[in-house]
């Protein structure tokens, strides 16, 4: 048994703070805000390892405290070392020693006075100059990772870091509005929030008109029980977009608890609880809420990397997010500003191949414009007809994908549609993907990325929106299975839906082609797609019974 020399602590917690770009730009913004900034500017080139630039108008620091801020285990942000009551982000006081022992790192501040401070590292030298600037700090970090090889060839491709930076960023930009926030990559403008202080305002910069539009504001307060002898008032305050605007992934309901973006599985199932029978079951909304409460609830050391943090009362917590949400949902005027459109004739041609297993099946009626009734033999058949097409259209579109590219249809003039920066990122980071699913896409400026053409699968266009559930499956994985829940979401969209209504040889050829589909009885969700109803079981609810003799 033995101690460890000061330069292992310091390699192990480097790797500890430092395990790829977004996480450095994690730190710096986080400082910024700690800083009490009114203004953070982060610019980035490739992926981050080359460049990472951090500028804000805080407090600042005198040339003693900058000279101690890359030193190990120093900070300004513990009273006495309390972490009882943690009120700053940034607080353990490591991450700028361990940034600059993984990368070459300039510090250049001034709290206020004549002269400004710059404090470069390299390579463990240390150098400390006069220089100028304004009240406010810049930390410009590159060559990250120069010296951890092993390290640098784990990461992901360029645009895949860039893609978990802008995520990162966004998540600040959107919960902390009252800080003007900008993200520039490769000297391009990716997007500013103007610190305006409202959630709509970052909203419109981080995910476009759509969200800003179609969307309601929260501000809500309860009290709640997290122990001791008062109970704590808890404060919810942010954005909520209609349940019109739904996405594939649950990445886009992001939470901060006492100004620090979190993941917490617990108060996401919250939202989403809130929004309750608003959703459809696989679809997930896009909201950003800011959730705070005492600091003595709050336990942010409990994550190596500041993720999550621990609450107490976090079942009363969650709770008042879930109601809070609820409420303000009941005020909102949430109709669609745009129905979906139905074509049903290339799902609907002929059946060529195997028989239909429902060729024999006789539609007798309807029920609530959503149920097909059906009579084949000794059975009542209840067809789901938005599950049965999704079925359909799913089995055509996987068809064309195993066999050729997916039929693309150009759009003219081109649509243009607003991202948020970690999806706008992620179009280039899965352009070759997007193209095999018939997509042509690319950025445009800001969060826009002009669409010149979609997937034409089903003898109609698809919605150049569906670029975005599109992107939430290949983020997830662009496996096999990644694929097909793609394929399930693209189905859905020129599915006939709940009160769609369909002519009675629609109904015919929709069930007849239902029979040919390999898998005929579920929709490519899981969701069955027939229910029989047996004459047994018909007669004995009717309690009658077979005749004698």
């Amino acid at each position: 048994m033995r101690r460890l020399d000061r330069e292992t602590v310091d390699r192990i917690a480097a790797g500890e703070v430092v395990t790829r770009p977004a996480r450095v730009v994690e730190e710096l913004v986080e400082n910024a805000l700690d800083a009490g900034a009114e203004r953070i500017e982060i610019e980035v080139s490739g992926g981050g390892t080359e460049r990472i630039r951090v500028a804000d108008d805080g407090r600042g620091m005198s040339r003693e405290e900058a000279e101690l801020a890359v030193e190990r285990h120093t900070t300004s942000k513990l009273p006495e070392g309390e972490l009882e009551a943690v009120e700053t982000l940034g607080f353990r006081g490591e991450a700028l020693a361990s940034i600059a022992d993984v990368a070459t790192l300039s510090l250049t501040t001034n709290d206020g006075g004549p002269r400004a401070t710059r404090v470069r590292v390299a390579d463990g030298e240390v150098t400390v100059d006069a220089t100028g600037r304004g009240r406010g700090t810049t930390v410009e970090v590159t060559d990250l990772f120069h010296n951890r090889p092993a390290r640098r060839e784990s990461l992901a491709a360029p645009a895949t870091e860039f893609e978990r930076i802008s995520d990162r960023v966004a998540a600040y930009a959107l919960l902390r509005p009252a800080v003007a926030t900008s993200l520039d990559h490769d000297d391009r403008r990716t997007f500013a929030t103007p610190g305006s202080g409202s959630f709509a305002d970052a909203a419109l910069s981080v995910y476009g008109r759509e969200v800003a539009r179609e969307s309601a504001t929260l501000d809500a307060e309860a009290g709640v029980d997290v122990g001791g002898a008062d109970d704590a008032t808890v404060s919810v305050r942010g954005l909520l977009a209609y349940p019109s605007i739904t996405r594939a992934s649950a990445d886009h309901v992001r939470l901060a608890v006492n100004g620090r973006p979190v993941a917490m599985p617990d108060l996401r199932r919250a939202v989403e609880r809130g929004y309750g029978s608003l959703l459809a079951g696989d679809r997930h909304p896009v909201a950003a809420l800011s959730v705070s409460l005492p600091a003595r609830a709050v336990d942010p050391n409990v994550h190596p990397t500041k993720e999550r943090v621990a609450l107490r009362g976090g079942d009363a917590v969650a709770d008042a997010v879930e109601d809070a949400v609820a409420d303000a949902l009941s005020t909102a005027d949430l109709r669609r500003s745009a129905e979906v459109a139905m074509d049903l004739d290339a799902a609907l041609d002929p059946v060529e191949s195997a028989p239909s297993a429902l060729g024999d099946v006789d539609v007798i009626g309807r029920f609530r414009d959503c149920y097909l009734l059906c009579a084949a033999d000794d059975e009542l058949l209840v067809i789901d007809q938005h599950a049965a097409h999704e079925r359909i259209n799913y089995e055509r579109l996987r068809e064309a994908v195993e066999s050729e590219a997916v039929p693309s249809k150009p759009l003219d003039p081109p649509a243009t549609l607003s991202l948020a920066p970690d999806e706008a990122a992620a179009v280039e980071a899965h352009a070759d993907e997007l193209a095999a699913l018939g997509f042509d896409a690319a950025p445009f400026g800001g969060g826009t990325v002009r669409v010149r053409a979609v997937p034409a699968p089903f003898g109609r266009v698809a919605a150049p929106e569906s670029l975005r559930d599109a992107l939430d499956a290949l983020r997830d994985g662009a496996d096999a299975e990644g694929r097909d829940a793609l394929l399930a979401d693209l189905a859905c969209h020129p599915s006939l839906k709940a009160g769609d209504d369909a002519s009675d040889d629609e109904a015919a050829a929709l069930v007849s082609r239902l029979g040919a589909c390999d898998r005929p009885f579920a929709c490519p969700h899981g969701r069955p797609t027939v229910l029989a109803i047996g004459a047994e079981h018909l007669a004995r609810g009717f309690d009658r019974h077979p005749r004698r003799g």
